[in-house]
């Protein structure tokens, strides 16, 4: 029994002396990154807790608010699941207005009611644009509707008229990952457009077409073919509700890429372009051009009541738009959840009223709510201030939720560790979970910003390498 204490004993002052090697390992190579030419002018940050206890392993500089780039997704995610639950679905409904006669002509108009979903026609769900449109076809077929004397009208108003962050800046405005939300999002809210660089830098970039072809938009093309190896450096000008787009910057020769996404200046209009225009192939004719909620009372014009519904098109659970949020950084999805969690909270659609939802949340939670300035809910706006003590609370709090297996699971793999990056100008980091090879688990959050050059992401993970 002496023996058998002793070699407790002697066991704990072995882990307790691996903890603490462990540690001072991670503050010399945190003070290499510090020290690093690259950090010279940076702010970096760094908390790593204990995911079991909570307990602080190491943190330095964690009550200093940060730009956070993507890494404010975890926050925006684990916000959705905790308000709106694991399996909210939004729903967007297709009606009609007036009535429709004995010989199938509507005398009234065709609406699609949107609840903000970001999902509706993405190629990445079931619910794909061609899918979406077939459904909604044989509603109006079931209906009786052979000819229609109105309008496709789509219903935009549940998220209001603004469609981005105050906080964003206009070099991001107008491409894919700048598109905005809309009450009735469309296919992420992006089209694409394929271009074919020149022979030489000397000739001009052409444009082949756009997917799907938007007449309705005037591409003025300002590309300049770049020099082999280049690549893609052009960006979209394109505000939200214009229909003039600008395209800047160089589009390199020998790219093996077809060409850029860009956002969709309006979803709600294109939603209803391309069911009128679906129907108008199958000789379902409309007498008017297809329009937008917000259109219609901009031009002063009543918005007709709903007679009968007759579609009902449920988008996937919160969980199935969270893996692919996490996954792959979908700037939409954060900016449509964090309105559609002030909707569930009895505020309206904005991006303001979701920040002071998402605030008072954790704030009641015990996260102080000066370390949370937050500003949209994707982190693509640089005015993000967020300590990495407040992130690390947060992922620490939602371990115990019934619906965290989800949460982690959508979580990215970097470096060998469950970590979301985050990546916008001269800013970089990661928070998530590791778990050791021993069985230590730990939340980790590390964030530098305004560092220079490039390939910062190696020297981060040196620092949190030494927690394998």
């Amino acid at each position: 029994m002496k023996f058998l204490k002793i070699l407790f004993l002697s066991l704990c002052l072995t882990i307790a002396a691996n903890a603490q090697n462990r540690i001072q390992n991670i503050e010399k190579a945190f003070n290499n990154l510090l020290n690093d030419e690259q950090a010279k002018h940076a702010l970096v940050s760094l908390c790593i807790l204990d995911a079991n206890t909570g307990k602080t392993l190491y943190a330095k500089n964690e009550q200093i608010g940060l730009a956070t780039a993507s890494t404010l997704k975890t926050i925006t995610a684990a916000t959705a699941f905790s308000i709106l639950g694991k399996d909210f679905q939004f729903q967007t409904t297709l009606a009609y207005t007036g009535t429709i006669t004995t010989d199938g002509i509507l005398k009234g108009n065709l609406i699609i009611i949107g609840s903000g979903d970001p999902t509706l026609g993405s190629w990445r769900y079931q619910n794909k644009e061609n899918t979406v449109l077939t459904l909604w076809v044989a509603a109006i077929k079931a209906a009786g509707i052979k000819k229609i004397e109105g309008a496709v009208i789509g219903d935009d108003r549940i998220f209001g008229t603004q469609t981005t962050p105050e906080g964003w800046v206009w070099q991001d405005i107008g491409n894919y990952y700048g598109a905005g939300t809309s009450g009735l999002a469309w296919r992420e809210n992006q089209f694409d457009i394929h271009l074919k660089p020149g022979s030489s830098t000397a000739d001009e970039v052409k444009i082949v077409k756009t997917v799907p072809a938007t007449p309705y938009v005037q591409l003025v093309n300002e590309l300049k073919t770049g020099a082999p190896g280049t690549g893609d450096r052009s960006y979209a000008f394109l505000p939200p509700y214009s229909n003039v787009a600008y395209l800047r910057g160089s589009w390199g020769m020998g790219i093996t890429k077809k060409g850029i996404s860009v956002a969709l200046p309006d979803p709600a209009f294109d939603c209803a372009y391309r069911l009128q225009d679906t129907l108008k192939r199958l000789e379902i004719s409309t007498d008017q051009q297809a329009t937008t909620a917000r259109l219609m009372t901009l031009n002063n014009q009543v918005i007709p009541s709903v007679t009968q519904k007759i579609s009902t098109i449920s988008s996937p659970n919160l969980s199935e738009i969270t893996y692919w949020f996490l996954k792959k950084s979908i700037n939409l999805y954060g900016e449509s959840l964090l309105k559609t969690i002030a909707i569930k909270s009895g505020k309206a659609g904005t991006t303001s009223k979701g920040v002071e939802t998402e605030v008072n949340f954790w704030a009641d939670k015990g996260i102080d709510r000066t370390a949370l300035n937050i500003i949209d809910g994707s982190g693509l706006s640089p005015g993000d201030r967020i300590t990495t003590s407040a992130m690390a609370s947060v992922l620490f709090q939602v371990q115990k939720e019934n619906w965290f297996p989800y949460y982690y699971k959508a979580l990215p793999e970097y470096n060998g560790m469950k970590i979301k990056s985050g990546t916008i100008n001269d800013v970089s980091a990661f928070a998530g979970y590791h778990t050791d090879a021993a069985g230590n688990k730990y939340v980790v959050v590390i964030n530098i910003n305004n560092y220079s050059g490039n390939s910062i992401n190696k020297k981060l993970f040196k620092v949190l390498d030494e927690l394998k």
